[in-house]
């Protein structure tokens, strides 16, 4: 009963302040936490990319943390726009230098990275990094093999201060020549059972360096014959239900899972993105129990932006359930007014009553209840 009046009162008061300029986020709208804001829990929701070595206070990316509240960011090596390398990343100690002057903006911040191994690693040897091999090599080698890059991997990132790494990649090797995925040796295995051991070994190294792990790409990216950063792919008829598995199997100890932009009619009959589809959102949820932080790819990738206009994707992406929405700046354009672009769409949704305060509120405490467990050793 307490939490129905408190929910009465939330959407009461912003129903009364809705038409109050959305561009001043430092508004202190109340919500069912009397310690968070409103804007406090939009910025939770948003995992923002950005360019520079550096950060200093007249950077968008100082804006976006200060006054929009953002709470977790990506590192990337490589620009798409510009097709140059060095756009966060150069070497160790400049790395190092990057995380400490973020977190000394927002100190309990997540700083993210792809960073699997392979033909994926942001923190290259090219910039001083230790190479590590591919999900595929180390699998072929054993069990021991993945823990050795499992561990060489977290305490690079533990080093450089990023405690946010989106890998292991869950995704069962089911077409070996699916453009980004096997043919690009990002799987464990063909065997989900291997696949879900291997990833387990991942998950349990970074959490002992207090680093957290994210599962991608659900339901299952590894039988496409496309890629999502080009365009819409659809898995619909090469998918099979093994790639669930990993997920399954893995649900209770993942901290955060991300949701692919693949179309699959077999779970989605509408033939939305997984990342935009409140079907596979459940199948995720209820039937397969997970309860941490869902996480959207990035939804700046050819799938999303040559289908729905950023307004509409953002708004699309909160409804189906995502936790946290991530917004790479890092596609076919540069634009430093995303962060105040997403928080007008979600404010928008909440004073037209398509969602309410208090669903956004429940995604940012899992975004915190996730940075509590790093701050405290794990989950």
């Amino acid at each position: 009963m307490k939490q129905l009046l408190l929910a009465t009162l939330v959407l009461a008061m912003v129903a009364c302040t809705h038409k109050a300029s959305v561009a001043d986020a430092q508004t202190s709208e109340p919500i069912a936490a009397a310690s968070h804001t409103l804007d406090d829990d939009i910025g939770e929701m948003l995992l923002v990319g950005f360019r520079g070595i550096a950060v200093d206070s007249t950077d968008h990316i100082w804006r976006d943390l200060t006054h929009f509240r953002v709470g977790s960011v990506i590192l990337f090596d490589y620009d798409a726009v510009t097709g140059r390398r060095g756009r966060n990343i150069t070497s160790r100690q400049q790395v190092q230098s990057l995380c400490r002057q973020l977190r000394r903006v927002k100190p309990d911040l997540l700083i993210g990275i792809d960073q699997e191994g392979g033909r994926v690693s942001r923190l290259h040897k090219r910039y001083g990094f230790p190479q590590v091999a591919s999900a595929q090599a180390s699998a072929d080698m054993g069990a021991d093999s993945v823990r050795a890059c499992a561990v060489l991997t977290a305490k690079m990132l533990r080093e450089a201060g990023i405690n946010l790494n989106f890998a292991p990649v869950a995704d069962v090797d089911v077409n070996p020549q699916c453009p980004v995925i096997g043919a690009l040796e990002r799987s464990f295995s063909t065997d989900p059972k291997v696949v879900t051991g291997m990833c387990h070994i991942w998950i349990d190294e970074q959490r002992q360096q207090g680093v957290a792990s994210c599962l991608k790409h659900f339901p299952g990216h590894g039988s496409a014959t496309g890629d999502t950063h080009k365009g819409l792919v659809d898995v619909s008829r090469t998918w099979q239900r093994s790639e669930l598995q990993p997920y399954e199997a893995l649900s209770s100890e993942a901290p955060m899972v991300m949701t692919a932009h693949v179309v699959n009619r077999q779970l989605d009959p509408d033939g939305l993105p997984a990342s935009l589809s409140p079907r596979i959102t459940s199948l995720l949820r209820d039937s397969l129990g997970f309860t941490g932080v869902i996480v959207t790819d990035d939804l700046a990738m050819g799938a999303i932006v040559d289908h729905y206009s950023f307004e509409r994707a953002i708004a699309m992406a909160v409804a189906a359930g995502a936790d946290l929405l991530c917004l790479s700046n890092n596609g076919k354009q540069y634009d430093p007014e995303q962060v105040p672009r997403a928080v007008r769409t979600i404010k928008k949704m909440i004073a037209d009553g398509t969602i309410d305060a208090a669903r956004i509120h429940e995604s940012a405490e899992r975004v915190r209840a996730l940075k509590a467990s790093l701050s405290s050793g794990g989950r």
